[in-house]
């Protein structure tokens, strides 16, 4: 049997590790609401989701009556405030993930997250699941410095450059995942099951899983091509 193609595996949080639709759907409606604005839907909220925390309040405004920057000023810090709050109330792991975290580990394979929500956020959504063992580091949006989220390179690079070097591929559910990987040279795989701002086509990458239970033998076949 040929010897396991990758040393590192990277991936991002919302809409691809986690399934957090329900709990950041719950922040944007209470800053929605602290605006006397009706709430929005989670299937709604799915498409928000991926830019960020304050791209997606400023989608929940523009989706619900209108954006401007006083407002977003002032409903940024409450939406951060409630989400902090309650990170982990009714986020669960996409199924198969555990059992495919399991298989790379079993190969002695670095598994990485990388995200654009902000790093203390990460962690403390990781710590409080009760997974932070599985990661060999997580990297937020704010890691690197302003302007160097994904879809910029920096974030991908520095997760190969923590996990010791060696061949890698990143696994999301965005074109800014997808682009980053692409940036930084490694291959990508796009979940079909995460939070899609466009059809999964669209972000162009070099495979698509529907299902956990497909990921080990797609990244084979990524890395015998």
């Amino acid at each position: 049997m040929a010897p396991f193609p990758f040393a590192i595996i990277g991936f991002d949080l919302d809409g691809t590790l986690l399934d957090t639709s329900a709990d950041l759907a719950a922040a944007v409606n209470h800053a929605l609401a602290l605006d006397d604005r009706p709430p929005l839907t989670i299937e709604e909220v799915k498409p928000m989701i991926g830019g960020g925390a304050r791209l997606m309040l400023e989608k929940g405004l523009q989706a619900s009556g209108g954006y401007g920057p006083e407002l977003m000023t002032k409903l940024y810090p409450e939406l951060l405030d409630f989400y902090a709050a309650n990170i982990s109330a009714g986020t669960i792991a996409f199924p198969g993930l555990h059992d495919a975290l399991d298989a790379l580990d079993a190969m002695d394979v670095k598994i990485a997250v990388v995200t654009n929500k902000f790093e203390r956020l990460a962690v403390k959504l990781i710590d409080e699941l009760g997974i932070a063992h599985r990661f060999a580091t997580i990297i937020g949006g704010d890691t690197m410095g302003p302007g160097k989220a994904k879809p910029d390179a920096a974030p991908i690079l520095e997760m190969i450059r923590r996990c010791g070097g060696g061949s890698a591929a990143f696994v999301g559910d965005s074109i800014y995942d997808t682009m980053a990987a692409r940036n930084a040279g490694i291959p990508s795989i796009a979940v079909s099951f995460g939070f899609l701002m466009q059809p999964i086509e669209e972000l162009q990458a070099d495979a698509i899983i529907d299902h956990y239970d497909a990921l080990i033998p797609t990244l084979e076949r990524l890395g015998s091509a």
